[in-house]
């Protein structure tokens, strides 16, 4: 895999900027109440995250290291401004719903964390990969949280409904408490999984069960 390639890949895996780093959880757990609204929050982040890694790896030598942080906020929130002008001229019923979480854009952790991390260290192709992945990343992850808390909080998703008609509405999930439910419940399977996947790599034989497990992974007790 190529290192441009690479940068998309771990964006949306192994570095999933809500499931891996835990970052931007302002939106993911306010705006994620329909797949519509987290698709859209998805999309307006990305579009800001791969421009301004790319403004920001272009400008990186011209910058000034005392004022970098500013400097990178004034880029961020112009984008962000011009992302909010188009959303208000032409997905009006989308920006109403996101109301002020896409002004809130310019705070998030993850854009400005991946400037000063990835797009300031690195030439402007690869930085746009990183933003691509970022976003892929934050988008699926997002989108992934509405469908759960739509299905099991409305019975619906995209606004069809897709529960039979004797399912009653979880009404919890489509509240606060509920994206902290769906939210800890995806991170809980992906962190077993890559717990089990890593430890099967690591001791011969080893299905990933720690708990009906006869076999030590005590470095004392093979040495024995």
């Amino acid at each position: 895999m190529n290192k441009y390639l690479e940068r998309i890949y771990n964006g949306i895996v192994k570095e999933n900027p809500t499931f891996i780093l835990i970052l931007g959880m302002c939106p993911t757990l306010a705006v994620t109440t329909s797949v519509s609204n987290a698709f859209g929050m998805g999309v307006s982040t990305m579009a800001v995250l791969i421009l301004s890694n790319f403004l920001i790896s272009l400008l990186r030598n011209v910058i000034p290291d005392k004022v970098r942080i500013p400097a990178y906020i004034v880029i961020i929130a112009s984008l962000v401004t011009v992302v909010e002008l188009l959303m208000k001229a032409y997905v009006r019923s989308l920006s109403n719903s996101l109301g002020l979480y896409i002004p809130l854009i310019v705070v998030n952790c993850i854009i400005l964390g991946r400037a000063e991390a990835y797009a300031a260290k690195s030439t402007p192709l690869l930085s746009i990969c990183d933003g691509i992945g970022m976003g892929c990343g934050f988008t699926i992850a997002l989108s992934l949280i509405g469908a759960c808390r739509e299905v099991i909080g409305n019975g619906t998703l995209l606004g069809h409904t897709v529960m039979p008609s004797s399912y009653v509405p979880v009404a919890i999930f489509t509240k606060a408490p509920g994206a902290f439910i769906v939210l800890g419940t995806l991170i809980a399977i992906l962190n077993a999984l890559n717990i089990k996947n890593n430890s099967s790599k690591k001791v011969e034989r080893c299905d990933g069960d720690c708990c009906h497990c006869s076999i030590s992974c005590s470095p004392e007790k093979k040495e024995a």
